[in-house]
């Protein structure tokens, strides 16, 4: 209990969330890709005077991000799709990144959609006591419900991104680029309907 507690307060210190007024905005990413929508719901984080690495370093040891901040990232999909290349069934999942200390990131859909806040912190405030947030102990508590985990490409990026920030962009033969950017770094896999021909869904 005394270790949930801890990471509880880590990351609330982490993404400078004092009280629901401070909270970080939220945004939606969402592509049509076989006439159905996905649609991914996360929250904004800001840098400031702070290097994406010295937040990694707080991570627990399996090293698992939550890819956002304050409520559980999430992934919508109305019909099924292939993330990376691996099929997941239409539904809602939450969406997590593995940041390895060597090797590629991996970004990472579960089907347990977070938990109340209220349940893990008594103190939170009622407006936001029922939504979801991210399993810290994830391993220990929710591994064993992955419904995917696949490798992100990862390249510099232009500009330096203070705000985190998810796209979906459309691509070619009705795939989408699933990208994420923070700091110097963007990574990213592609997204595509389930059922398309081999060879369509492009990166």
């Amino acid at each position: 209990m005394k270790e949930r507690i801890l990471s509880i307060l880590v990351l609330l210190l982490t993404v400078g969330l004092v009280g629901a007024q401070q909270m970080a905005p939220r945004d939606t990413a969402e592509v049509e890709l076989g006439g159905k929508r996905v649609a991914i719901e996360y929250g904004q984080p800001s840098l400031g005077d702070r290097t994406f690495e010295s937040l990694m370093s707080n991570l627990p040891p399996d090293r698992m991000w939550r890819a956002g901040s304050e409520q559980v990232t999430s992934l919508t999909a109305e019909g099924d799709i292939l993330v990376g290349g691996q099929k997941v069934p239409a539904g809602k999942y939450s969406l997590y990144v593995h940041v390895a200390e060597e090797g590629p990131f991996h970004l990472v859909l579960n089907e347990v959609v977070g938990q109340p806040l209220g349940d893990i912190w008594k103190a939170a405030p009622p407006e936001i006591a029922q939504e979801p947030w991210p399993h810290f102990a994830y391993s220990k508590e929710i591994g064993d419900r992955e419904v995917a985990r696949v490798p992100l490409e990862q390249a510099a990026t232009e500009q330096r991104a203070d705000r985190f920030t998810i796209e979906l962009q459309s691509g070619v033969g009705g795939s989408a680029r699933l990208a994420l950017s923070w700091g110097e770094q963007t990574w990213w896999t592609s997204v595509a309907a389930a059922g398309l021909p081999e060879g369509s869904h492009g990166k």
